[in-house]
Parts: C-alpha cells; sequence; structure tokens
C-alpha cells in the first residue's frame, strides 16, 4: 500500500494531474480532543481535502480517544489526524493505513523528565519509579514513562502541565513530558529542570499523520493523499511527505517496555 501511495502521488506531481471527482458517503475526518480549542483549523482543513478530492468530508472533534478507535473499528470510512499513541494503537490494531504527515520542523518528538533544580533525575528514577507523573495517553508521557520505569510509573494525569504541577507540588518525584511542549512552557515552571533519559527521549515519535480507516477504498486513499499534497497552508505547514508506517516501531516499542499492551489498551 504504501509503494502505491508514493508511486501515484510521484506522478501525480510530475505530471500535474488533477484527481476527478469521486462520489460516495460522507468521510469523518477525526481530531483528537485537545482540537476542541482549534475548531476553525479542523473545519477548514476538512474542507480543503474535501475540496481538492472531491469527496464528502466533515471535520470531527472527539470527545474521547476510544471515539476514534470505534469509528475506525467499524467499516464505515474515516480519517483521523493525531500523533502517535493512537497512530500505534491504531497500526497494532490493524484498523486503518497511514498516508501522509505534515512537516515543520517538530514532526518527531520526545519523552523528556522534568524533576526539581538540585535533584539527581537518574536516581530519582532508580529509587522512586512508582512516583513518575505522566500525560495518559501520550507517547510523551506515559509510554515514555512506563518504559523508562519498567511499567512502574504510576501517577497518570490529564495533561503536561499536570505532570509538571504534580512535581512542583511534591505529588510525583519527577514527570515526564513532551519535549517540545516543555519548550513552549518552561518558564512556567522555574523550579523544574529537564533530563533526556537514555534510550527513551530520542526523537522518534512521529506526530500529526494523516491516517484512513480499514473501511476506506486504496483508490480513495490515493484521492485524500493528493489531497492533502495540495493542502499544506490549511495545516500550516511548509512540506506534506508520504508516511512509512515503520516510523511508529518506535512508539510500539515504548509501549512494550512500560507493559502496556496496544491491543487491549483502554483509556
Amino acid at each position: 500500500m504504501k509503494r502505491m501511495v508514493v508511486l501515484f502521488l510521484a506522478v501525480l506531481l510530475v505530471l500535474g494531474i488533477t484527481v476527478s471527482g469521486y462520489c460516495e458517503d460522507s468521510i469523518t475526518c477525526w481530531f483528537p480532543p485537545s482540537w476542541k480549542s482549534k475548531p476553525v483549523k479542523a473545519k477548514m482543513i476538512a474542507q480543503a481535502l474535501s475540496e481538492q478530492s472531491a469527496l464528502n468530508i466533515k471535520h470531527r472533534i472527539a470527545k474521547n480517544y476510544p471515539e476514534i478507535l470505534n469509528a475506525f473499528s467499524s467499516d464505515q470510512a474515516s480519517l483521523v489526524y493525531v500523533g502517535s499513541f493512537v497512530q500505534a494503537i491504531i497500526k497494532a490494531r490493524k484498523l486503518g493505513t497511514p498516508l501522509i504527515q505534515s512537516v515543520n520542523g517538530k514532526e518527531m518528538y520526545s519523552g523528556i523528565l522534568v524533576y526539581p533544580k538540585g535533584k539527581n533525575p537518574a536516581a530519582i528514577l532508580e529509587k522512586w519509579p512508582e512516583h513518575i507523573a505522566y500525560a495518559v495517553g501520550a507517547s510523551s508521557g506515559e509510554s515514555s514513562a512506563k518504559a523508562a520505569t519498567g511499567g512502574k510509573a504510576s501517577i497518570g494525569g490529564s495533561s503536561h502541565s499536570a505532570t509538571c504541577t504534580a512535581v512542583t507540588a511534591g505529588k510525583a518525584k519527577a514527570g515526564v513530558v513532551k519535549n517540545w511542549w516543555w519548550e513552549a512552557n518552561k518558564n512556567k515552571f522555574a523550579a523544574l529542570e529537564v533530563y533526556e533519559i537514555p534510550g527513551i527521549s530520542v526523537l522518534k515519535n512521529p506526530d500529526n499523520v494523516l491516517s484512513a480507516s480499514k473501511g476506506m477504498s486504496p483508490d480513495v486513499m490515493l484521492k485524500i493523499t493528493a489531497a492533502a499534497f495540495k493542502s499544506k497552508e490549511v495545516f500550516g505547514v511548509n512540506q506534506m511527505v508520504p508516511f512509512d508506517s515503520a516510523k511508529l516501531d518506535f512508539s510500539l516499542n515504548l509501549m512494550d517496555r512500560g507493559n502496556l499492551d496496544p491491543l487491549t489498551y483502554a483509556w
């Protein structure tokens, strides 16, 4: 499938062929719950994909992640634009096919340890693995924290901000957060510093990947992929690239090391 997508797109780009219209039932393009703050952008992305592909694509912001996985487990044609944790589960359960990734220089990310300044981060991980905080359902949170502690990290929260708050309040000895999130928010947590965990804090978790559900036909996937290539401005990036599902192997490995089973994981 990956070779088909790449070959098709190469022909489109070289020859400048426009995909012809195609009519079928409405396709839902899902966005994660965090996109409730970006409803306009979600709508614009779905509209651009719809216009460029001549398909009927509607946006929908999920109330929770199980809602997305339930849609992908059905026979309905769906899309999802989300990061590595959910994408890894989709791959493991064989629920869909990743199509394309938006590239903005931060398309790959890692989980890094935040801890009180002056403390020894390696010692914290060794002596208090159960007291590590993380954002539930995130490669840069739960997966990385569990992998770094052999599955012992136990202080789950709703966000990276909640993780840092737990550490500053003394409810956790340390926590794991997304590296790019920390760069944008570190000034809010002056009492904390960060540590790159060997073998864990590696920029190998892919973000912003558009995937199609198992209920979507190959020709429709090709049309949507071509449409995404033409809609990079709406996605807010300079480049869209075909996505190789092998890039999810590191995220799946983190889950395995942290005793998280992508086949049975539940929020």
